[in-house]
C-alpha cells in the first residue's frame, strides 16, 4: 500500500476517494514541477554569478587602460 504524509499525519492512497486519489496526483505533480523551477533557479543564479565576475573583470580591465591614459599629474 503506498502512503503518504500530510501533516505529521501518514494515510494509505487506497483509502482515498476517486476525488482524493485526483487531488494527490495533482500535489504531488505540483511538488515534482515546484522541484523543477527551484532547480532552474539554481542554474540562473549560477550563471547570474558568472556574469557578473565577468563583468567585474572587464570593468577592473578598463579601470586600468583609463588609468594608463591618464596623464600624469605632478
Amino acid at each position: 500500500m503506498p502512503k503518504f504524509n500530510v501533516d505529521g499525519i501518514e494515510y494509505n492512497t487506497e483509502d482515498l476517494s476517486d476525488n482524493g486519489k485526483a487531488q494527490l496526483a495533482s500535489l504531488q505533480f505540483l511538488e515534482f514541477q515546484m522541484r523543477k523551477i527551484k532547480d532552474e533557479i539554481a542554474v540562473y543564479n549560477t550563471a547570474k554569478a558568472s556574469y557578473i565576475a565577468g563583468l567585474k573583470a572587464e570593468l577592473e580591465k578598463s579601470e586600468a587602460v583609463i588609468a594608463a591614459e591618464a596623464p600624469a599629474t605632478e
